[in-house]
């Protein structure tokens, strides 16, 4: 990454927050400032300018990395969708959204990363369980509410297991679950 001259604090921000990313998977969690710094073009002075620690940091980027999925499901909610299960759509949606695997892949590396520091930990859960609580409300029966959940992270985390995302029995499965999410008086034919 080239001089910060010329950018914004917040486009400075941004670019250390990916630069941590980078230097946490390449290094592993206890990749130092300096080599965060230097995955950002900028001096250890100009990283700490804007966390002060490490820790505030590595905060910060799990912040950043439950922020940007929320904002995944904030996208995937469609708008002329008023039905019970709105939420659970998008989030299915958005747990399976068509990306890069490799992308998949470095994102849930990081996020492994990270959640081996407990303050991340707890971050997560707490983040968890505020969504957990969204769903909830969602307005579906609890027993297809898992099943879709349990099966959109399912899916979503296959690329960590080398499985492709983008065949076609992945998409006929989420238009499955979208379809009960639409009609969850199936599961009672199917459940004994």
């Amino acid at each position: 990454m080239g001089r910060t001259a010329g950018r914004s604090p917040q486009d400075t921000r941004r670019a250390l927050l990916d630069a941590a990313a980078d230097a946490v998977r390449a290094r592993g969690i206890h990749a130092s400032l300096d080599d965060i710094a230097r995955f950002a073009g900028v001096s250890k002075g100009g990283l700490i300018y804007h966390f002060a620690s490490k820790d505030d940091l590595i905060l910060e980027l799990a912040r950043d990395q439950l922020a940007s999925f929320r904002a995944g499901i904030d996208a995937a909610l469609d708008p002329t969708d008023t039905a019970p299960g709105r939420l659970t759509r998008a989030y299915l949606r958005a747990s399976v959204a068509p990306a890069a695997d490799d992308a998949v892949r470095a994102s849930m590396a990081l996020v492994t990363q990270l959640m081996t520091l407990p303050a991340v930990a707890e971050l997560a859960r707490a983040d968890a369980e505020r969504l957990a609580a969204a769903l909830a409300a969602d307005g579906l029966p609890a027993d297809v509410l898992a099943l879709v959940v349990a099966a959109a992270d399912g899916m979503g985390s296959a690329p960590l297991w080398g499985a492709p995302t983008h065949t076609p029995a992945h998409r006929r499965l989420l238009e499955r679950l979208l379809h009960l999410t639409r009609h969850p008086h199936l599961w009672e034919t199917l459940t004994p």
